[in-house]
């Protein structure tokens, strides 16, 4: 990922350091387990222990010189921890372990602890956008659907139901991390064949992992579950985005990004304020469905493995978790920031849509008043023409239209703004986890 859209938390967790440190942790608690199984002298386990080298650049370095020589880069690593532990102790180290014992469970403890990060900010964007419901589900906006005034609604309503999708994401976090939270020690092809299940126990249960039946490999549908999860939590921040990015258009001007002082909007145009964390996000949710697409391209391998899928998940699974955090920290920013314009939307509700949004509410009460469906249907339509090419009130057209007769109460409560949002805060009921 490059360093613009890498947070430095997760960044690190997919470092080559990291990576190695935790491969290095699995070989070390393998040879612990097969001390309790009497396999390993116990004094040359806590040698490993204790002569456990330092996983940084220059042993980063080493691993990469040796494997030019091995072309293949755990039997690199291995020969490199084995050197700087010493012999013997050191011919204990991968004792009975494939490399995918090692790399998968390695990767999979690092693949859970990078979800713990993304549930952590998936819960902070749940929670700003519960805030901002509460705080505006009084405040009236008109709905649009196709694009066009339909009725009115509240900007509660619609952070509500944007923290009601997020909350849907959250759970298929969690249900994604579990089922990434798991470790295999079980040799070539899965079959213990020289390794006892006893390894796999411990050291799944000292990294916190799950023992899972797997082949040489875990299966990949696991990591595509966790891509899945990713590209869902995008697609949500990128309809939330979307909404303020509409929103924000200079034609309706209901909301707006926050400004910082010294902040530039344009390099030509000093006016400009532009929804370009909003344009940002919808954009990268894109590169989120692109990697979800090529995670699920790898769970088909020939046989017990092959390692179609190692090359492509060096890619998209740093890169996803990445940019899934990112992007998180950004969208909950823009909800927590998003500045509402309350005098605007009430003007588009009331005035710019000449009164139009009431419509139904006009064909209602013509209805209750004894006028056929189809008939009031037609009346309203017709009035609402009038309205739109004469740029009269509804209201106004609707009291001088012979075709209705209705009291001066009906035409008071069919205009009643208030009637129609009354039930405006039963959306906040949904939200099961606000304090």
């Amino acid at each position: 990922m490059i360093p613009r859209y890498a947070p430095k938390d997760v960044a690190a967790l997919f470092s080559d350091e990291h990576r190695f440190d935790t491969m290095l942790e699995v070989e070390l608690l393998a040879a612990e387990a097969l001390v309790e199984l009497g396999v390993v002298p116990v004094a040359d386990a806590a040698a490993l222990r204790a002569r456990r080298p330092v996983v940084d650049t220059a042993f980063v370095d080493a691993v990469n010189q040796r494997e030019e020589v091995t072309n293949h880069d755990t039997a690199a690593f291995v020969d490199i921890v084995q050197d700087r532990i010493g012999m013997p102790e050191g011919a204990w180290v991968h004792f009975g372990l494939t490399s995918s014992d090692v790399v998968d469970t390695a990767f999979c403890s690092t693949l859970a602890a990078a979800m713990d990060i993304v549930i952590t900010e998936t819960t902070n964007l749940r929670d700003a956008l519960t805030r901002r419901a509460i705080e505006s589900v009084d405040v009236p906006i008109v709905g649009r659907t196709h694009g066009m005034h339909a009725e009115p609604t509240t900007y509660g309503a619609k952070f509500a139901l944007f923290a009601l999708q997020v909350d849907r994401d959250l759970q298929r976090a969690f249900d994604a991390r579990s089922a990434i939270a798991v470790g295999k020690l079980s040799g070539a092809v899965g079959t213990f064949s020289n390794i006892d299940p006893a390894v796999e126990t411990y050291v799944c249960a000292h990294l916190g992992l799950t023992p899972v039946p797997a082949t040489q490999v875990i299966a990949r549908d696991r990591h595509a579950q966790v891509l899945y999860a990713c590209a869902a939590l995008g697609t949500s921040m990128e309809q939330f985005a979307l909404e303020v990015r509409h929103l924000a258009r200079s034609e309706v001007g209901e909301v707006e990004e926050p400004f910082a002082p010294g902040q530039k909007g344009s390099s030509a145009m000093p006016h400009k304020r532009n929804p370009v964390i909003a344009e940002r996000l919808s954009g990268l949710a894109r590169v989120l469905r692109g990697y979800l697409q090529a995670g699920l391209e790898d769970v088909a391998l020939w046989h017990e493995r092959d390692i179609s899928h190692s090359s492509v998940e060096r890619v998209i699974m740093p890169d996803a978790l990445q940019l899934t955090v990112y992007m998180l920290r950004k969208a909950t920013w823009l909800a927590d920031g998003l500045v509402l314009h309350p005098e605007r939307a009430l003007f588009n509700l009331t005035e710019a849509s000449l009164g139009l949004v009431f419509s139904q509410s006009v064909l209602l009460a013509l209805v209750e008043s004894g006028v056929s469906r189809d008939d009031a249907y037609r009346v309203v339509q017709a009035a609402a023409r009038t309205s739109i090419e004469e740029r009269r009130n509804l209201r106004d057209v609707i009291e001088h239209d012979d075709e209705v007769t209705l009291s001066d109460e009906a035409l008071v409560r069919a205009f009643d703004l208030d009637r129609l949002l009354v039930h405006r805060r039963r959306v906040l009921d949904a939200l099961t986890w606000r304090a």
